[in-house]
């Protein structure tokens, strides 16, 4: 598999394996079945495993992830785990972050971490929008990264990064702050749709070529997150949703998409992970896949290579009738 350049920790696989799948996010899975996609991964040459303490009843991902590890000979790989510290939720954020890591280290079986991610929104300063999975930018510059600082700089994370679907304004502070994280997760797609990632409603939005442009300006190395929009470009949404949720809407804009790649004799799915990992300056994209069949098909994808210049454009101009 390629390697790509991922700042302090070196170079990581061009596909990550998520938490979302085998924590049961994204549809039903047996921890069995989860435990042997870890391992058919880092078969397939990832090296990089992404997960979240809130992946799943009782932070089923890191479980999953640390009885993999403890069965793995092979090379370690890059972990990555996360901590939410939203404003309507946490008074300390430091302390949460302190006691999320430490059990996030035990149900891993780590002592240290490669990558934690801030897994809340930058909204702006004094901004008034809710505050519901939100952190102000300027209270997690004052509390959160000097933390997160502190932790990298006394070995027990590598490195720290951030969500970078908040606030554009704010984000970009984060990225231009003179102690910047080392990654950001920024939504890339096909149709760049962010589902429910975006929180902010009618404000402005900028694309994710400019998001990614932002962060590569900055030195910031760019995790590629919802390549197939949580289930919206593949060709029929496999777990029960809403009819009236951001997915299932999304899935119908993609109409065109599925169409193309009918015409093309693809599977959509496959054909929107390819997309992802040809989109330029993105160090890695992260898969939700729950199983080692969905592994495989992905797997191939990226053994087959870029997507040829006429179909990349052509798949961009469906945008226009897509994108909000």
């Amino acid at each position: 598999m390629e390697l790509r350049p991922f700042g302090r920790l070196g170079r990581v696989s061009a596909l990550t394996l998520g938490g979302g799948g085998i924590g049961g996010v994204w549809g039903a899975t047996d921890r069995a079945e989860a435990i042997a996609t870890v391992h058919a991964a880092l078969d397939g040459g990832i090296t990089h495993l992404d997960v979240a303490p809130s992946y799943g009843t009782g932070s089923e991902a890191e479980v999953v992830v640390g009885e993999a590890l403890r069965g793995w000979s092979g090379a370690a790989p890059l972990l990555t785990t996360k901590v939410q510290v939203h404003d309507d939720e946490v008074a300390d954020p430091v302390e949460r972050i302190r006691e999320s890591l430490t059990e996030s280290l035990r149900r891993l079986g780590r002592e240290h971490l490669d990558l934690l991610l801030v897994h809340s929104q930058l909204r702006r300063a004094g901004a008034t929008e809710p505050s519901h999975n939100m952190i102000g930018v300027d209270r997690c510059a004052e509390l959160v990264v000097p933390e997160l600082v502190r932790l990298r700089d006394a070995g027990t994370i590598r490195a720290w990064g951030i969500t970078g679907c908040g606030h554009p304004d704010a984000v970009h502070a984060a990225l231009t702050a003179s102690e910047r994280p080392d990654a950001v997760q920024v939504v890339v797609n096909a149709l760049d749709l962010p589902g429910d990632m975006w929180m902010l409603g009618d404000e402005p939005r900028p694309s994710q070529e400019e998001q990614i442009a932002s962060a590569a300006d900055a030195g910031v190395a760019v995790i590629g997150i919802r390549a197939v929009g949580a289930g919206a470009f593949t060709g029929r949404i496999d777990r029960a949703v809403d009819a009236d949720s951001t997915v299932a809407r999304d899935f119908a804009r993609a109409a065109g998409f599925r169409a193309l790649a009918a015409e093309l004799g693809e599977e959509p799915q496959d054909l929107a992970h390819r997309w992802a990992l040809t989109a330029p300056d993105v160090a890695t994209v992260v898969l939700g896949v729950k199983n080692r069949a969905e592994l495989e098909a992905c797997l191939e994808a990226e053994r087959r290579g870029p997507l040829a210049p006429d179909v990349f454009d052509a798949i961009a101009a469906l945008r226009r009738d897509a994108r909000v």
